[in-house]
């Protein structure tokens, strides 16, 4: 069996909604990995050149909250102004994450799935696991 690489992310078998897993060696990079598996659900964004950034601020609050925050926006953005992220970076704050996220237009994207509705705090996991950070979150389409 390959060596898991030292980040990145995966869709998993769900009954009805989307299940991703994504780990990587630091907590904020964990959330950019799970940032590119739930758009990757659903849109085929490698090689679009993003047309606007976003910066906003989740937290303070628990690790979990804010992976959940960051995702909702993201969610949002895509909900309320059409566009979807080809890339994010995330920095830690006081309590919280710094995020910046590469938007491109949805109509510029090949949709390939379910657009995501929701972050289902249902089996949520995400934390420490050895040398690096992972999460479990299930994607409400």
């Amino acid at each position: 069996m390959a060596e898991r690489p030292a980040a990145g992310h995966r869709s998993v078998p769900h009954t009805a909604d989307v299940r991703i897993e994504a780990w990587a060696p630091s907590r904020e990079r964990c959330v950019v990995e799970a940032v590119a598996a739930t758009v990757g659900n659903f849109a085929e964004v490698s090689g679009v050149a993003p047309t606007a950034t976003v910066r906003f601020r989740a937290g303070p609050g628990p690790d979990a909250d804010l992976l959940v925050a960051v995702l909702d926006e993201v969610i949002y953005l895509i909900d309320t102004a059409g566009r979807l992220p080809v890339a994010a970076q995330v920095e830690a704050g006081d309590g919280s994450l710094d995020v910046r996220l590469s938007m491109v237009d949805a109509d510029r994207v090949e949709l390939v799935g379910a657009v995501p509705k929701g972050v289902s705090l249902h089996e949520l996991w995400f934390g420490c696991e050895g040398a690096g950070w992972s999460c479990s979150v299930t994607i409400d389409v």
